[in-house]
C-alpha cells in the first residue's frame, strides 16, 4: 500500500481533492453559479430583445408589404385612368377632326353654289347685254325717228328688268 504514495496519480487525486475543498471553503462555487446565473439572465434578456426586434421587424415588413400593395394598386388605377383619358382625348380629337372636315366641306359647297350663282348671273347679264345690243341694231336698222327711239328705250328697259 505504500507504493501507492509513490505513484503520480495518487498525488494528483490528493491535490484535486484539496483543490475542491479550498474552492468549496472559499465559496467559489457560489460565485461561479452566480456568474452563470447572471450570464443566463443576460442571455434570456438578449433573447427577449431579439424576439421583440423580430416581432418589430415582422410588423415593419408587413406594413411595408401593405404599402407596396397599396402603391401597386394606386399605380394600376392611375394607369387605367390615364388610358381612359387618352382614349377620351383621342375620341374627342377624332370627333373634332370630323367636324372640321364637315365644316370645310360645307363651306366649299357654299362657295361652289355662290360661284355657280355668280356665273349664272354673269351669263344672264352678258346675254342681256348681247340681246340689248342686237335689239338696238335690229330696231335701229328697221325703225326710224322718234317712234324708233321710244321703242328702243322701252325694249331695252323691258329686257333689262326681265333678264336681271
Amino acid at each position: 500500500m505504500l507504493e501507492q504514495f509513490y505513484e503520480a496519480e495518487f498525488w494528483v487525486a490528493i491535490a484535486f481533492v484539496i483543490f475542491v475543498l479550498i474552492i468549496v471553503r472559499l465559496g467559489v462555487h457560489r460565485t461561479v453559479a452566480g456568474a452563470l446565473d447572471d450570464r443566463s439572465k443576460r442571455i434570456a434578456a438578449e433573447l427577449d430583445d431579439a424576439r421583440k426586434m423580430r416581432e418589430e421587424a415582422q410588423s415593419i415588413l408587413t406594413e411595408a408589404e401593405k404599402r407596396r400593395r397599396d402603391a401597386e394598386r394606386e399605380a394600376q388605377e392611375i394607369l387605367e385612368g390615364a388610358k381612359a383619358e387618352a382614349e377620351r382625348v383621342a375620341s374627342e380629337a377624332k370627333a373634332s377632326a370630323q367636324e372640321f372636315v364637315s365644316r370645310r366641306t360645307q363651306m366649299a359647297e357654299q362657295k361652289i353654289t355662290q360661284a355657280e350663282s355668280q356665273a349664272v348671273a354673269e351669263v344672264r347679264a352678258a346675254a342681256a347685254e348681247a340681246a340689248v345690243a342686237a335689239s338696238e341694231r335690229i330696231l335701229g336698222q328697221t325703225v326710224r325717228g322718234q317712234v324708233a327711239d321710244d321703242l328702243i328705250g322701252q325694249g331695252i328697259r323691258d329686257i333689262r328688268t326681265k333678264l336681271n
